[in-house]
């Protein structure tokens, strides 16, 4: 019984072992690699509610470890999360700590001097789902400049990409820069955080002559293959792993009079229109609090599909856009904001294509020429195993 009781114990400890091997290790969770940058210095802080350590917010944590946190920088959807899309994030002290909040989202997008004013060390946490019109790839980017203009040291503490497996989407045109897609990357940009960090620096994108000075803590056992299941919501309207997947494709339709379910439960996850001929399955988008203000369809009935149905989430895909386009006979009554369109796709000549009845694999091949040069640049700042080597 002893030499059984033994065996079990050394299987249990194999066992063990190699669950610490695989296991993921985000970069906040690493305090090992970054309590000496940081101690004895006035730190800044870019987080949400996703900036978790353990089931301890960054913050808490923190302060727990007397860090002199001085300010953090709230950007869209605010500090603890609470905040609709597009809705203004107010500047205030966060009331379990007293810690000054300044709104990154709103008024302004980018620190400004005053605010910077006495920070040594800024920090950058914030769970990323690997698409260019999901803004927190943006406040990244005005973070490094903003580090770079004032000589304040960044450290990213790393997270996984859930949709950092491929990459997809046309590549963004200068010319349609706003805050939905600020640097010339594709639809699905295939980097994490801290690698797009890098490579916003080291391309020169950011407006300051100056690069700034980055520290990426970068996630263990982590590679671009690896299928990561996100712990906390990243935003109120991709609440679970398949929204999150299926946003790359359904992102466009946000242009469209088209719902894909913002006043639902199920956001990101439908397609309807108040049209009975669309499809058997119907829900009715309704105003929900820090979640949809005014969403699109308010209070009509939306007959479509129920993509919760699905199998398994495809990659990034127009299957979706095409079919619903071609169900409108007036391309007016489907595409209501163009300009939209155009900034969320980052090239007007997505939808110039479509008008030209071009098929799905054209668009492709049009949007793989700038794929191909994209991924020449990304692989120069890639910290983990690509999905190519593999």
């Amino acid at each position: 019984m002893k030499k059984i009781g033994i065996i079990f114990i050394i299987i249990l400890q194999f066992y063990f072992s190699k669950a610490q091997e695989t296991e993921i290790i985000v970069g906040a969770e690493q305090s090992q690699e970054y309590f000496n940058l940081i101690r004895n210095k006035k730190v800044g802080l870019v987080a949400n509610h996703t900036s978790i350590v353990k089931g301890i917010h960054l913050l808490d944590f923190l302060i727990s470890e007397n860090i002199n946190v001085v300010a953090v920088f709230a950007p869209e959807h605010g500090f603890r999360g609470e905040a609709a899309a597009g809705e203004l994030v107010s500047d205030g002290r966060d009331l379990k700590t007293g810690v000054k909040i300044e709104s990154i989202y709103g008024s302004n997008y980018k620190p400004s001097v005053e605010q910077l004013e006495g920070i040594d060390v800024m920090i950058f946490d914030i769970q990323d789902v690997g698409c260019r019109f999901y803004t927190y790839t943006s406040t990244l980017h005005y973070i490094v400049e903003a580090c770079a203009e004032n000589d304040i040291l960044l450290i990213v503490f790393d997270r996984p990409n859930p949709n950092g497996d491929y990459i997809a989407g046309p590549v963004l045109k200068n010319e349609f820069q706003s805050f939905v897609g600020m640097d010339p990357i594709p639809v699905v940009h295939g980097c994490t955080i801290g690698e797009m960090a890098l490579m916003i620096n080291g391309e020169g994108w950011h407006q300051c002559e100056k690069k700034c000075d980055i520290i990426v803590i970068p996630v263990q056992n982590y590679t671009h293959d690896t299928r990561y299941s996100l712990p906390i919501a990243p935003s109120p309207n991709l609440p679970n792993d398949l929204s999150v997947r299926l946003y790359p494709s359904l992102c466009f339709f946000e242009a469209t009079s088209v719902s894909i379910g913002r006043g639902t439960e199920f956001p990101f996850q439908v397609i309807g229109y108040p049209n009975k001929e669309f499809g058997d399955f119907s829900f009715t988008p309704v105003e929900i609090s820090g979640v949809a203000l005014n969403p699109k369809q308010e209070g009509n009935i939306c007959y479509g599909e129920d993509l919760r149905n699905l199998n398994k989430a495809p990659l990034f895909t127009l299957d979706f856009f095409l079919k619903y386009y071609k169900k409108f006979k007036v391309e007016e009554e489907f595409l209501t904001r163009e300009n939209w369109l155009n900034l969320l796709s980052g090239d007007d000549q997505f939808i110039k294509l479509i008008r030209e009845g071009k098929s799905k694999e054209e668009i492709y091949n049009w949007m793989k020429i700038g794929l191909d040069n994209y991924n020449k640049i990304r692989t120069k700042y890639l910290l983990y195993t690509d999905f190519n080597s593999l």
